[in-house]
């Protein structure tokens, strides 16, 4: 590779200690392979002289996925940023791992395909990283999320071996399904190299629409209630007051800042279609009790909506200096429950609670506003957490919908998966990492 593809020095080691968790590891050394033949000589050293390796893709992961908590080199995937390949004819796509996601969609979209993985984070977040997570975002209420989309791989294993999974048609059943088992797993089991997606024909329209509802409760019954009546919008988010005021107070766009709840929702389809649908969902969120509906007049309208969703996580340090930031999931006719039972929390602990998220598919965006300084503050949140995540499992729901377990849900991850299958997975582990090299920490509170 190479010197100017490794760095030692403390400047360049700081660039790459912290993530969106904003937690800080100093890794021992940062490497930036250029091809899969040096990332197998890397982990064929590794394998070796026995340090471990962490991939990074933007580093914007939610729960400490790419933080080198046990030193070791952080492996940089920025130079593996190319698509490969669009293929019209098989509706296909070969690409690199440090693809932005965002780039992709343009680029995909620009030839009348489309790839509906959609996280909020597309703008930065990388292909590779959403592999690693598993991400979803607004539009998995109808397309479904990343490993949906995933056909095949390119990945290197702890000894240095390069492997090929999955296939490149739509049919395939020979074997195991290695794809499926590396997608979701936080670069602990091989670092994917590169990708075939699956793609679909371009919707030809899109419509949007908010709903304005004055209690958080009624907005969420009126998400059980478009779901009833067999209405799949391609998404359903919603904000509450805390979000509203949030976004609008960065973007001051006329969002209803008194309105206690927000929906945005989208169709698309055939012209005909969406006309109908948009229709539809403006009757059942009357119906529901929405006081107020508005049908986006324009694109720019459209985007600026999507503006203001996406900017509500980073807008919310004005309540706090710290933020407790999870993802719960629940059924979707237990989103009413699951409201009722934040806003307990937020009454008897006191602490500043904002959500928002896609609940078209029950992915709920829980988040506490903090000083982490204050113990006593801390002490609450970390106690609402906990009872957060018992009733997320009573209602059958679970704790991670596409952050990721990383080294924040590792504490908790036996609350949700018993000690048979947790078992199976450290022993999958061991498999593809006998000697426990590739992101060490992560997923197994221990190993």
């Amino acid at each position: 590779m190479g010197k100017s593809s490794c760095s030692r020095k403390k400047e360049d080691l700081v660039c790459y200690a912290y993530d969106a968790t904003a937690r800080t590891y100093l890794p021992d050394a940062v490497v930036f392979p250029g091809n899969t033949e040096e990332i197998s000589a890397i982990l064929n050293l590794a394998d070796s002289e026995g340090f471990f390796v962490i991939p990074r893709g933007s580093g914007s992961g939610m729960t400490g996925g790419s933080l080198a908590v046990s030193g070791g080199v952080i492996l940089v995937m920025a130079r593996f940023n190319r698509i490969l390949e669009i293929d019209k004819g098989n509706l296909i796509a070969h690409v690199e791992p440090g693809v932005v996601t965002g780039h992709f969609h343009r680029a995909v979209e620009r030839v009348g395909l489309f790839y509906p993985p959609d996280p909020s984070s597309s703008e930065f977040s990388s292909l590779g990283g959403n592999m690693a997570e598993c991400a979803g975002g607004p539009r998995a209420v109808k397309y479904g999320v990343t490993r949906d989309y995933v056909l095949g791989l390119e990945a290197v294993l702890s000894t240095g071996e390069i492997i090929h999974t999955g296939v490149q048609t739509s049919k395939g059943v020979v074997g195991y399904d290695l794809t499926r088992l590396l997608i979701g797993s936080e670069g602990t089991l091989g670092i994917i190299t590169k990708i075939t997606l699956r793609l679909l024909p371009l919707p030809e329209d899109v419509k949007a629409m908010t709903a304005v509802f004055d209690k958080l409760d009624t907005a969420a019954e009126a998400v059980s209630e478009v779901i009833r009546r067999g209405i799949i919008p391609r998404t359903i988010e919603f904000m509450d007051n805390a979000s509203i005021r949030c976004a609008e107070s960065r973007l001051k766009i006329g969002l209803p800042v008194e309105a206690e709840a927000l929906l945005l929702i989208e169709v698309d389809g055939k012209l005909q279609e969406t006309e109908t649908l948009i229709n539809q969902l403006k009757t059942v969120c009357i119906s529901s009790g929405a006081t107020g509906i508005k049908i986006a007049e324009s694109k720019e309208e459209i985007e600026n909506l999507w503006k203001a969703r996406k900017a509500i996580s980073p807008a919310l340090f004005q309540y706090a200096p710290d933020k407790i930031n999870e993802d719960i999931v629940v059924p979707r006719s237990k989103i009413p429950d699951m409201v009722r039972k934040i806003n307990s929390l937020k009454e008897e602990t006191g602490l500043t609670m904002v959500s928002f998220g896609h609940a078209g598919d029950g992915n709920i965006h829980f988040n506490i506003m903090l000083d982490k300084k204050n113990k006593t503050e801390l002490k609450k949140a970390e106690y609402a957490i906990d009872v957060l995540f018992d009733y997320t499992l009573e209602l059958g729901g679970t704790i991670s919908g596409e952050h990721g377990v990383g080294i924040t849900k590792a504490a908790y991850i036996e609350k949700e998966i018993g000690s048979v299958e947790l078992n199976l997975m450290k022993k999958i582990k061991k498999v593809f990492d006998p000697k426990g090299i590739l992101n060490p920490g992560k997923i197994f509170p221990t190993l």
